[in-house]
Order: structure tokens, then sequence, then C-alpha cells
């Protein structure tokens, strides 16, 4: 086996890297295509594969915990609180002025403008991993591994609470209706909210939050016990058996307050989690235990696929992001380029939604790429 595979916990990593793989693909979408509907979130109630990668993403950030957890702790609470807010600061800053990006926009006749703060995004994907990494890191830093999960249900079980008895008593769980659009219009205003729903409406507010928290809780448990029971078949039955348990009480919770990603809800962490074990329990069969699979012809380099997305995660998801809004700016004949793209190339490949996909896969690929050439040097940008 090669030193590249040669990993404490080899399937930690990959869920990690197939989380920002995945990612990419389902936020590049072909412009102008229908999508597959697994590649799409679900409209409001409901899930699809799509509406896991963000969970799975605050999952792997609880895992990353486990391991620099213990360092925080023997370095005491001075190294923590700087090391945690510093990291909490520059991922948020960093989210905020991804949705900021370029800075500038034209006006239909041609004239330069600034864009201007009273219309930019404050919530959204890195602002939400950040607030989660910050409040996952105190709890877990001051608080029992008991006194985290009876706060993780509190906190499930308060979010359903708080919905209900702050959104619109005739619809509390609508989109107009609900009390995480209602913290966010009082916080924020209306400019400041994302607007790809039809409305202003933030899926990252600041009050879903709170339930997200406890992806990475579970996501810091679940590196923990890995870390203490090893890699053996009892950890994976375990693993297995807690995931499909809180996927049966995600399924029977939504028969009364539903899963929904936009909102966040408390059945949808715990179907989310659910699904992350599962997956976990099989990756740690088949690359921890079942040692004979790394052998099989094109496994190693499969795995490394996955590995070169791990080792820069949060890099390579903002150049995922930067990059395409730069392309969007260049100009080709009416059109900008990924649209140029999509119609001329891949369009002509394949119509429809798997010519989309194959847009999709090249412009992960081209990511992958990036980080290739970054992993070659032994580059690993962390914050």
């Amino acid at each position: 086996m090669t030193d590249i595979l040669q990993k404490r916990f080899l399937s930690l990593d990959v869920l990690r890297g197939m989380t920002i793989c995945f990612m990419i693909i389902v936020n590049t979408g072909a412009p102008g295509v229908q999508a597959y509907p697994p590649l799409e979130h679900a409209h409001w109630f409901g899930f699809t594969p799509t509406d896991l990668v963000f969970p799975t993403f605050m999952f792997v950030v609880g895992n990353a915990m486990s391991f620099s957890m213990p360092k925080y702790i023997e370095r005491g609470p001075a190294i923590f609180w700087q090391k945690v807010i510093k990291r909490t600061v520059i991922i948020f800053l960093l989210g905020y002025l991804m949705y900021w990006f370029p800075f500038f926009d034209f006006t239909d006749s041609g004239q330069f403008y600034w864009k201007p703060f009273s219309h930019t995004r404050i919530m959204g994907v890195l602002q939400r991993i950040a607030l989660g990494y910050f409040f996952g890191s105190i709890i877990v830093y001051y608080l029992s591994t008991r006194a985290v999960i009876l706060l993780s249900a509190l906190m499930l079980l308060g979010y359903w609470a708080l919905l209900y008895l702050f959104g619109d008593p005739h619809a509390p769980l609508s989109m107009t209706g609900n009390a995480v659009l209602r913290l966010d219009r009082f916080l924020f205003g209306d400019n400041h909210l994302y607007h790809g729903e039809g409305i202003p409406f933030d899926p990252e507010g600041v009050l879903s939050t709170l339930p997200a928290i406890v992806n990475v809780l579970y996501g810091y448990l679940a590196g923990k016990f890995i870390q203490e029971k090893g890699k053996s078949y009892e950890t994976i039955a375990r693993l297995m058996i807690w995931g499909s348990l809180l996927v049966f009480v995600a399924l029977f919770w939504n028969l009364s307050f539903p899963i929904a990603k936009k909102l966040w809800t408390s059945p949808f962490v715990l179907y989310t989690v659910g699904l992350d074990l599962l997956i976990l329990g099989v990756l740690m069969y088949v690359l921890e235990v079942r040692t004979d699979v790394l052998d099989r012809p094109g496994m190693q380099r499969l795995i490394y696929f996955f590995l070169v997305f791990g080792r820069n995660p949060l890099f390579l998801y903002l150049v995922s992001e930067l990059l395409i809004t730069v392309l969007w700016m260049i100009p080709v004949g009416d059109n900008d380029l990924p649209q140029w793209v999509s119609d001329h190339i891949f369009q002509k490949i394949a119509t429809g939604a798997f010519g989309g996909l194959l847009y999709s896969l090249s412009y992960m690929l081209i990511c992958w790429l990036i980080g290739l050439w970054l992993d070659r040097r032994r580059i690993y940008i962390r914050v």
C-alpha cells in the first residue's frame, strides 16, 4: 500500500473529500438546463441526495474537531479561545466576501459601480460552518460527552418549539411565515438575505443555525468514538445501528415535524446524521477492515481522487465558487462563458439533463486539478 493511503482513519478523509466533490457538482449546474431531480434540493419539505451534502460538510467539521480538540485541551483555555475565534472570524469573513465578490458590477448602460454593502448577503454556507464550528467547539471543550448528547437533544426540541411559538400561527413552517425568516428580517432586513427562493429568505438563517450545530456535535462524537474504539467490526456495527436508529426516529418525527433542508428542521438533522453514520460505516468496512480492497486495480487511484479534495476542503470550495463567478464575467457573443460552453459544447454532446451533468462533472474536475497541483507540491491551506 502506498504512503498516500496509509492513514489512521482513511474513511474520515475520504468522506470529507467526497463531500467537497459532490458539493461542487451540485452547486455548479449547467446554466439554463434542468438538472436531474436528485441533483436539486427539495423545494421545501422532503429530501433529495443533494440535501445531504451540506449537513455532511457540517458533520465532517465535527470529525476534524475530534482530532484537534485534545491538543486545545492540553494547551489550555487561552490557546483554545485564540484559535477558535481566529478560525471562526476568518471562515465567516471568507463566506461574506465570497457573496460580495467581485465587489463591482455594471449597469444596463455599461456604467461601472461598486456593489453597495447595503445589498450584500450576511449569512451563507461558510458563515454557517463558522458558527457551527465556534459553538460546537465551545460545547465539546467545556462539556462532557453525556452533557453534549443531552444539550443536542434540547437544542433539537427547543428549535421545534421556537418555530411553532414564533412563526405564523396559521403556517409556522411556510416559507413566508416561519420564525427563521422573521428573525433574519429583524436582524438584517430583506436586502441582506438570499433572494434565490423567489422571496427574501435565507436557507442559512441565524435561527436555523441552531440545529445545524448538532450536525457538528454528532460529527465530533462519531470521530471521537471511532478513535476510542478503533477499526473493528464492533465499531462498524455500532455506527450502523446508531445510524439506522436515527434514520428511523427522523422518519417517525417527520410525521409531525417535516424533514426540510431549507428550514434545517430537527428531523432533518437526525436523518442526515443517520445517513452519514451509515455511509461512514460502509467506508470503514471497505477501507479500514477489508484492507484487501485497497489492493484491487484502480482502488487506490479512486481513493486518492477523493483525498485530493479532502486535503484542501475549504480552499477548493472557495475556488469553485469564485472561479465560476469570474467565468460568468467573461462575455462570449451574447452570453457569458459558462452559458456558451454549456450550449455549444455539452448540449451538443448530449442534450438536456445529461449534458448538464457532464458540464458539472467537467467543472468539478477542473477544481480537482487545482487540488492535485496543490497536493503534489504539498501545499495545504489551513485556516
